[in-house]
């Protein structure tokens, strides 16, 4: 394949942004076929597309077969590329419309279960607020795994939620910190735990315990909580990464669980939920927002994060 400013350029001329696009979905959907039925193209229509775009480039961007098709070296590199390129168009046209409605656009945010249950959904209530236009996506993750791969593949514009600290992102990956979250030990109405003044840790160890199961990383601070005062971790009666599951059971009277200092000021109060007098330090969770490096944020994004900011000062005055 030729080199050179003059050959950059006559690529560019020739490229057709259709046909990129009909790439970048055949790519995707591994079918030529689907891709006809996704953009209402003739089967036809959708090869010389390809065929196309593989002569401008001077390379075989596709392998066919019987199966379907597969991209080859020439066509992961270009797919790579090509959905920046369609990811910068979309942000283009969002920041088009925002600028002629500042009021209107769109956030899409990747997080997980615990920051559902409390932080998030406090962020968008003030948010919508304030512009009830703009439109929300709310992508919840499984693991933080899920949520890098989420925002590189450019699914969601931010991830909030927990972070590890020192931040162990790569580089093209932006952080900030926006507060830490204490955790604390809490039972619901009834709980005969919430008649003591105080409660001795050890006393805690034949509760009825609901918290995240062996291995995940809050069930190891509560295990290293309880071993700094000299005792094994609690045994679980439920073990569940689940928070509606959690305050679920707290709220039956029968349980004790670990929440964020967050999650039972902002939810916790519909369930009665109340900090259990112990002496336990429990180390906080660190809760931040990450972003691509090299990917414009939208004017709505900008003013999310923004939000986000306020919320999380009033929180730790409150605090």
């Amino acid at each position: 394949m030729r080199t050179g400013k003059q050959w950059d350029e006559r690529i560019l001329q020739r490229l057709k942004l259709r046909d990129l696009r009909v790439f970048v979905t055949v790519a995707q959907s591994g079918s030529m076929g689907k891709t006809a039925a996704q953009l209402a193209m003739s089967q036809p229509a959708v090869s010389k597309a390809i065929a196309e775009l593989e002569r401008t480039l001077g390379v075989q961007l596709l392998d066919r077969s019987a199966q379907g098709v597969e991209t080859t070296r020439y066509g992961n590199a270009l797919l790579k590329w090509a959905v920046v390129v369609f990811d910068d168009l979309r942000q283009a046209t969002k920041e088009i419309n925002v600028l002629s409605d500042p009021a209107s656009g769109e956030v899409r945010i990747a997080t997980t279960d615990s920051m559902i249950a409390g932080f998030v959904p406090a962020v968008i209530d003030r948010f919508s607020r304030q512009y009830p236009r703009v439109v929300f996506d709310v992508v919840p993750a499984h693991t933080f795994a899920d949520q890098y791969k989420a925002l590189r593949e450019r699914a969601v514009d931010l991830i909030l939620g927990r972070m590890a600290v020192p931040f162990d992102g790569q580089d093209d990956l932006s952080s900030e910190i926006l507060f830490e979250d204490p955790m604390v030990i809490v039972a619901g109405p009834g709980s005969k735990w919430l008649r003591y003044r105080t409660i001795e840790p050890a006393a805690l160890l034949d509760a009825h315990w609901c918290i995240p199961p062996a291995l995940s990383v809050v069930r190891g601070l509560i295990v290293e909580a309880f071993r700094a005062k000299g005792l094994d971790g609690p045994a679980h009666s439920v073990g569940s990464n689940s928070i509606q599951l959690a305050t679920a059971l707290l709220a039956t009277g029968r349980f004790v669980g670990v929440l964020s200092d967050t999650t039972l000021r902002l939810s916790g109060k519909r369930f009665e939920l109340k900090r259990l007098p112990v002496d336990l330090e429990i180390r906080p969770l660190t809760t931040g927002i990450v972003t691509l490096k090299r990917r414009a944020l939208s004017p709505s994004v900008k003013l999310f994060i923004k939000c986000a900011h306020e919320v999380s000062s009033e929180l730790a005055k409150k605090r």
